[in-house]
C-alpha cells in the first residue's frame, strides 16, 4: 500500500485516514474553544476575510467542504438567502453533528452531508463557490480532492482556500516554539488531548506552501489563482477560478 505523511509519522494511506479521523472525533467536542484559545480569537478574523472576499450573493449555489462546526456555512447561508443554497459537509461525523447543531440552534437548517472531499457526490458545474477552511491539510490525496473541486464548480465558479501555510521568515522560530511547546501543552490543559494538537501542529509543517499550492490548484483545473497572506502568512487563502 503507497505510504503517505500523518503529521512527521509515515503511514500507509488507508491508516491516515483512520488517524486523522480520530484526531477530530476527540477534538469535536472542544473544537470551537480551542479555536478561540490557540489563535487568540483570530480564526474568526481570518474567516471573516474569507467570507467577504467569497462575496455571496443571493441565489448562489455555495458549497462548504470540511465545514466542521459551520462557521463559513452559517456566514454564506445568511448572504445567499432562501433563494440559495449551501450545503454544508465534513467526512467527519462528530464534527458535522457539532456543526448541525450549532446552525439549528441559530434557526439554520441547511443541507448536511458526510463526503469525502476526494470522491464529492455532486454533478459536474454544481456551484458558483466551494470553500474549505482548515480542512485540505488533512486530506491525503490534495491534489485529487482539487479537482473534485473544481469538477463540481461551474466555469467561472470559484474555489477558496483558507489554509495555515508558511509563516514570514523572522517570526519562524517564536512560531515554532509557540507550535510545538504551547499549542500541545493547551491542548493537554484545556481539551485534555495533548497528542491531537501535536498532529495539528506537525500537519501544518507538511501542508504545501502558498506557492506550491497556487501551482497545485493551477494543475487541477484553475486557470487564475490569487494568494492573500494573512497574519504575515500563519494563514492564506488561496482563491481560484475554474477556467
Amino acid at each position: 500500500m503507497a505510504q503517505t505523511h500523518f503529521g512527521y509519522q509515515t503511514v500507509d494511506e488507508g491508516e491516515k485516514a483512520r488517524r486523522v479521523r480520530g484526531v477530530f472525533d476527540s477534538v469535536a467536542s472542544n473544537y470551537d474553544l480551542m479555536n478561540d484559545v490557540l489563535s487568540m480569537g483570530m480564526h474568526r478574523a481570518w474567516k471573516a476575510y474569507a467570507v467577504a472576499v467569497a462575496n455571496v450573493r443571493p441565489g448562489m449555489r455555495v458549497l462548504d467542504i470540511a465545514g466542521g462546526t459551520g462557521d463559513l456555512a452559517r456566514a454564506f447561508a445568511r448572504q445567499a438567502g432562501e433563494g440559495g443554497t449551501v450545503v454544508h459537509t465534513d467526512i467527519n461525523e462528530a464534527m458535522l453533528r457539532t456543526g448541525r447543531d450549532r446552525l439549528l440552534d441559530e434557526g439554520l437548517a441547511l443541507p448536511t452531508t458526510t463526503c469525502d472531499a476526494e470522491h464529492l457526490p455532486f454533478a459536474d458545474n454544481a456551484f458558483d463557490l466551494v470553500s474549505v477552511a482548515f480542512g485540505l491539510r488533512n486530506m491525503t490525496h490534495k491534489e485529487a480532492a482539487l479537482a473534485e473541486m473544481c469538477r463540481v464548480l461551474r466555469p467561472g465558479g470559484r474555489l477558496l482556500v483558507l489554509e495555515f501555510s508558511k509563516v514570514a521568515a523572522p517570526l519562524a522560530k517564536p512560531y515554532d516554539w509557540y507550535s510545538f511547546k504551547v499549542m500541545p501543552w493547551l491542548g493537554k490543559v484545556v481539551a485534555r488531548d495533548e497528542d491531537s494538537y501535536r498532529y495539528l501542529a506537525e500537519s501544518i509543517r507538511m501542508h504545501p506552501d502558498q506557492a506550491t499550492l497556487k501551482a497545485m490548484m493551477q494543475g487541477a483545473g484553475f486557470g487564475h489563482v490569487d494568494v492573500h497572506n494573512l497574519s504575515a502568512g500563519v494563514v492564506a487563502l488561496h482563491m481560484g477560478i475554474k477556467c
